[in-house]
């Protein structure tokens, strides 16, 4: 049976990637370890809280003799480290804590695994250290270049993806130089629930319900391939299940799109679920759907940031052909769901953007 320390596991991906692993594999023991910074959400976890086989330990990466503790006391066989600064917009304006948590944090973490399953009392013990990393770190694709391969060479553009790459090379460095057995996967955009309101999608959403402006980066024409996030998972634990050592696996989603007509169709879908609804007009009054207009009208087109990428492509054919990988979202049906989320859970995201619930669970449970 195995024991999963998963890092990050209170943001986005990871907590879904906890109730995922739940779902397929209740019998399993899982111990979330995250420290808790503005994207770590304690409501995000709240439905696994109670079960058997979980811990949540609230503490940092970079924390090396915390992380050796739990590895011994909890008898972790298997890592996967969610743990990272992700926003770009936060990178650019300030890179030292996207170097701290996912260069040094990183690290540390590797540290910890080595010194616990290769160099530990007992001698070696069966193990695997499963790293998330991300498509930017190949840089940019030009309009008809082909999208990423596990060859292409890193050519990051922000502090972000920067920092991942380095994460990356410590990774391949403690495999090759140590024995430490590792995997890594690059994945597309993710979305879907418990996303944080500052990224796209789901800021997206949240502005059209209050009326608010939908700011699009320059032309809207920087293109993304979009994965959902429960594909994301699933291609994680076929990684896990049946990935070679020392491999790196493209996870995509076969959904190419600009972000312009991402918002546009969200704007439309969410037209659509508003009109004639009275009791979401009730609870979204500000909406442009409940004043006869529509959400389109919202967009706002805006200073483009600093070394914004063009266009970002996972090609996952070594994921398909090697572990059976096959997305079974596509973005439209994907982005249904999301939606339908984001409207059925209105005080996860009202409270996660005031903080009050969160600060609220952390002093009842952490």
């Amino acid at each position: 049976m195995p024991r999963l320390l998963v890092t990050g596991g209170a943001g986005f991906i990871g907590a879904n990637f906890v109730h995922y692993w739940f779902a397929n594999y209740p019998d399993d023991h899982l111990v979330v370890l995250d420290a808790l910074t503005y994207a770590g959400n304690m409501a995000n976890l709240e439905p696994v809280r109670d079960r058997s086989g979980y811990r949540f330990v609230k503490g940092d990466i970079g924390d090396q003799q915390l992380v050796e503790e739990i590895l011994l006391s909890e008898k972790i066989d298997t890592i996967v480290n969610f743990a990272a600064e992700s926003h770009v917009d936060r990178s650019i304006l300030g890179p030292d804590a996207f170097v701290a948590t996912n260069v040094v944090g990183t690290h540390n973490l590797l540290k910890a695994a080595r010194k616990i399953w290769l160099d530990g009392a007992g001698g070696r013990k069966p193990h695997r250290f499963h790293h998330v990393s991300t498509d930017e770190i190949y840089g940019s694709l030009g309009p008809d270049d082909h999208p990423f391969t596990e060859s292409t060479p890193y050519a990051p553009n922000s502090p972000y993806s920067a920092s991942k790459a380095s994460a990356d090379h410590l990774v391949r460095a403690y495999h090759h130089t140590y024995g430490l057995e590792v995997s890594t996967s690059s994945c597309s955009n993710n979305y879907g629930p418990y996303q944080f309101p500052e990224k796209l999608i789901p800021l997206i959403i949240i502005n059209i319900l209050h009326g608010k402006a939908l700011p699009i980066y320059g032309d809207g024409l920087n293109i993304r391939d979009w994965l959902y996030v429960d594909d994301h998972c699933r291609g994680i634990d076929l990684i896990l299940k049946k990935g070679r050592v020392g491999e790196v696996y493209n996870i995509g989603g076969n959904n190419e799109w600009t972000n312009i007509d991402i918002v546009r169709l969200v704007c439309n879908l969410l037209d659509e679920a508003l009109t004639g609804d009275l009791e979401l007009a009730k609870r979204f009054p500000d909406a442009p759907a409940n004043k006869g207009k529509k959400a389109e009208e919202l967009i706002t087109f805006v200073k483009d940031r600093l070394g914004h990428d063009r266009r970002y492509a996972i090609d996952a054919t070594k994921c398909r052909e090697e572990l059976g990988y096959v997305p079974t979202e596509s973005f439209e049906t994907g982005i249904r769901k999301t939606i339908a989320w984001y409207l059925a859970n209105e005080k996860w995201w009202q409270t996660v953007m005031d903080g009050s619930y969160r600060d609220w669970l952390e002093k009842q449970y952490v």
